[in-house]
């Protein structure tokens, strides 16, 4: 039953990884824009700040460059319209947090409210591209 219940688990996680992986491939800036997410968020979730913190800028940028694309025609929707603001948006704060050296607490708020937001953009593109 345990065995059961664990590939079940992992059959959805692999059905979300390979929607999420298509909304990315066809969004180009959205991919690049997770690269530095990930790269930044899951050392942070270890207690290393120094990629967020060298990399801040270039995340607000890549944010930036998600807001300014053309979103793929399946998942243009007014909801992910707003979400891709609010991750420029926000993006942008926690950049101005880290030039101000903000404590790792504060930067920890910022990024993962910033990482939600990523992650609803993401749910957004798999509920539209169905």
């Amino acid at each position: 039953m345990k065995q059961t219940i664990i590939l079940v688990a992992a059959c959805i996680g692999f059905l979300f990884s390979a929607q999420d992986a298509k909304a990315q491939g066809n969004w180009p800036e959205l991919k690049a824009f997770h690269g530095v997410m990930s790269q930044t968020f899951h050392p942070m979730e270890e207690g290393d700040f120094k990629p967020i913190r060298s990399r801040s800028g270039e995340m607000a940028e890549k944010a930036k460059a998600v807001a300014k694309s053309s979103i793929p025609a399946e998942y243009n929707s007014k909801e992910i319209v707003m979400a891709v603001k609010q991750l420029a948006k926000d993006s942008k704060k926690l950049n101005k947090l880290v030039k101000k050296d903000g404590t790792d607490a504060a930067i920890t708020t910022s990024l993962t409210a910033l990482h939600d937001v990523f992650h609803k953009i993401m749910g957004l593109c798999n509920d539209h591209g169905h």
